[in-house]
This record gives C-alpha cells, structure tokens and sequence, in this order.
C-alpha cells in the first residue's frame, strides 16, 4: 500500500473528514456574532403575536398507520410486478382485490 492507498482507506478518511468537519465548526463559531439577550429574541413568532411555549407530545399513532400503507402498496406494487405471463396472471387480479380490502380496511378502521 502506498500512501494515497492509507489515506482513502475508510477509518483513515474518516478521522481526515472529522477534522475538517470540526475546523469548520470552530471557524464558523468564532465568526459568528455573539448572542445578546434581549426582550423577545428568543420567543416564538408568528406574524407579530406573543404566543406563549406550550409543550406538545407527539404520537406515533399516525406514523403506524402511515407506515403500513406504505409497506401495504410497496408489497402490493413488487408482486404484481413480478408476476409470470399466462394464466396464473390472474391471480393478481385477485391478489388486487385482496389489497384494495386490506387498504379499505385500514382507512375506514380510523
């Protein structure tokens, strides 16, 4: 190995990227402006209105159901597909239907 073969060796670029990515930082710290703490610097805005922070909790209830969809129409969309010619093409028609039930189902479920 000669030394452009160590450097491009993946922990050996690693560490040289890190670096860099941490010169960056630095450089872009020290050229930023200092913070000065004034009146509603720091608030949330919206269109000129004080609202106050309020804590949200967030659900994965819809990220589930979104989730499944997509696993749903993915599947859906790879076997039909791959699907031989012929007669046995037909059961993707039916392998269809079945998928539009499932799909019914899971959107009037909610």
């Amino acid at each position: 190995m000669n030394g452009i073969d160590i450097l491009l060796s993946p922990p050996v670029a690693f560490v040289l990227i890190l670096a860099v990515v941490v010169l960056i930082y630095l450089l872009g710290k020290r050229m930023a402006p200092k913070l000065t703490r004034t009146g509603g610097k720091l608030t949330s805005y919206a269109c000129g209105e004080d609202i106050p922070g309020t804590k949200v909790q967030f659900g994965y209830r819809l990220f589930f159901f979104v989730a499944l969809f997509f696993t749903i129409m993915h599947v859906a969309a790879l076997v039909i597909a791959t699907v031989p010619a012929g007669k046995i093409a037909l059961f993707a028609v039916l392998y269809l239907a079945v998928v539009f039930l499932s799909i019914l189902a899971l959107i009037t479920r909610s």
